[in-house]
């Protein structure tokens, strides 16, 4: 059996659903060699002309299928949002087991070691319309010694889901939360996603800190352990630039703090651009729904200082993992990148040169190693 979300249509004495996201595989075989997709709605009371439905296929390439749920009408976007989920292949919920093991692992109590940094001041920085909190920043300046201390913490979910578990099994199956216009499908159930894996402004939260000391970009040390914390301030993008530019006064005990953050990120990203790393100042689309889902307003976003902020101490904090991981020699999952191909790279720089940029000198017959040594000398 499988499940096709579909609309529903009078055809003479007949209800037939009509897929809305065809996929020939997804269609029984003899509906596949005839082009076709349309469906056959045993039990017509339960259904109207017009509707948004799933139906589950029933039998094998018989075209017949019963509606398993109403969603709704398909001028509507959030009702064709929805289906498009579930035509995904998301689930929508949890089995009521699940959701009982996500209220246990809420309530239990963590027995792994952990430093209490709930004393240390600690804010949030995410967009405005974010629901859940999966990381939290901290930082502390020492003008004497020249260095700047950062703590970026991430939401211990290790300490809720254990291995093996039911909850364990349905996150390994979902991967991901997956985001959609006014809407979410979570990798965990809320109790844990949007209470306790969430780092919430006054809440003692479960942790992973990587703890980092700077002078200017350079990093001069680096430890990762189990903490919990206490966010301060839930900041967003837009009032973190709105306090950069001085159009509003930061409070304690996370002004200070936040200042020295920025100090930091600023002179990381300094060492970007000197170091030639590509940066994209494409801004991004954000769409302003109505009740009903329908896009009423379109807004550029642009990638502003406070943006940048995170990005540089998260790429710090990851770094230092991947650093730790190497020298420990862990297994774990990187991705390769596959080395470019020589002959866009000679078309490349043969551009680049007929724009009188510097470019590097080309050996003849180049490898796919030379290839991208070039490519990294160009960026140069």
């Amino acid at each position: 059996m499988s499940d096709v979300v579909a609309v529903l249509e009078k055809r003479g004495r007949f209800l037939v659903g009509v897929p809305l996201f065809p996929r020939r595989e997804s269609l029984p075989p003899g509906e596949r060699q005839r082009g076709r997709g349309q469906l056959t709605v045993d039990g017509r009371r339960n259904g109207r002309p017009g509707q948004l439905v799933l139906l589950r296929v029933q039998g094998q390439g018989r075209g017949h299928a019963r509606i398993v749920r109403t969603l709704g009408r398909p001028e509507v976007a959030r009702d064709v949002i929805e289906g498009l989920m579930l035509d995904r292949e998301l689930r929508r919920s949890f089995e009521p087991h699940v959701e009982r093991e996500a209220r246990e692992a809420a309530q239990r109590a963590d027995t792994h070691p952990r430093r209490d940094l709930r004393g240390l001041p600690t804010f949030t920085i995410d967009p405005i319309s974010a629901r859940d909190f999966d990381d939290a920043i901290s930082a502390r300046a020492d003008e004497a010694e020249g260095t700047t201390r950062v703590w970026v913490h991430i939401a211990d979910v290790a300490a809720f889901v254990r291995e093996g578990t039911a909850l364990d099994r349905e996150a390994h199956r979902r991967a991901t939360s997956v985001y959609v216009p006014g809407a979410v499908e979570p990798m965990l159930p809320d109790v844990l996603s949007g209470d306790a894996c969430s780092l919430r402004p006054g809440q003692d939260r479960l942790a992973v800190t990587v703890e980092l000391s700077f002078r200017a970009e350079q990093v001069l040390s680096a430890s990762i352990y189990r903490s919990v914390i206490r966010s301060d301030e839930r900041l967003d993008y837009e009032r973190v630039d709105r306090l950069f530019a001085g159009r509003e006064r930061p409070r304690a005990p996370w002004g200070e703090p936040l200042q020295a953050a920025r100090a930091v990120a600023a002179a990381l990203d300094e060492a970007r651009r000197r170091g030639a790393a590509l940066t994209l100042e494409q801004p991004e689309s954000e769409f302003e729904l109505d009740e009903e889902g329908h896009v009423t307003a379109v807004r550029p976003r642009a990638q502003t200082e406070s943006h940048r902020l995170i990005e540089h101490l998260m790429i710090a904090a990851n770094e230092a993992v991947a650093r730790l991981l190497r020298d420990r020699s862990a297994p774990c999952l990187y991705r390769v990148h596959e080395r470019p191909d020589p002959e866009r790279v000679e078309r490349l720089v043969e551009q680049l040169a007929s724009l009188e940029i510097p470019t590097p000198p080309l050996v003849e017959h180049l490898s796919s190693s030379q290839a991208a040594d070039a490519v990294g000398e160009a960026s140069r």
